[in-house]
């Protein structure tokens, strides 16, 4: 994970998945010199994080007041960014984004880390649904975090 400086967390609108992954990472990371985005596939206007999501972030001592989701770009990439997405038909859409991507250089969550599941999209549901999707992200950043911290070693 060395050659990585920016990790870029990407879902469908950036409005609760990747802005909780960026700011999971920030809070388990802080020694960690990477710079850490969220941005979404499909970004007409720029949205405050989902409500639901805010709460659960506000409950774990998180805020991200004033976000706001933003497009990806090519320029968010680089030959040292890492790109992560939540699941599988975020990994291909990306490539329809953005075609001229490396593969090399984008991952889905779960797989890069170990995990079975992917991270469920709590969109719609409970605030309970955004909680748990909370936890099972949290629990990944860490794994992910660790990935990191092991090769500074």
């Amino acid at each position: 994970m060395k050659e990585y400086s920016r990790i870029v967390f990407v879902t469908e609108s950036a409005t609760c998945r990747a802005p909780m992954a960026e700011a999971l990472f920030r809070e388990a990371a802080l020694h960690i010199d990477v710079e850490v985005l969220s941005r979404g596939l499909v970004v007409l206007f720029p949205e405050p994080l989902n409500q639901k999501a805010e709460a659960v972030m506000i409950s774990n001592g998180i805020n991200l007041e004033g976000y706001m989701s933003k497009q990806i770009t090519a320029e968010d990439i680089d030959e040292h960014t890492l790109v992560i997405t939540m699941d599988e038909i975020q990994y291909q859409k990306l490539f329809d984004v953005l075609p001229e991507t490396d593969e090399e250089r984008v991952a889905v969550l779960n797989e890069l880390v170990g995990e079975e599941l992917s991270i469920m999209n709590p969109y719609g549901g409970t605030l309970q649904a955004y909680g748990l999707c909370f936890e099972t992200l949290s629990r990944s950043i860490k794994k992910l975090v660790r990935l990191f911290e092991a090769e500074e070693e």
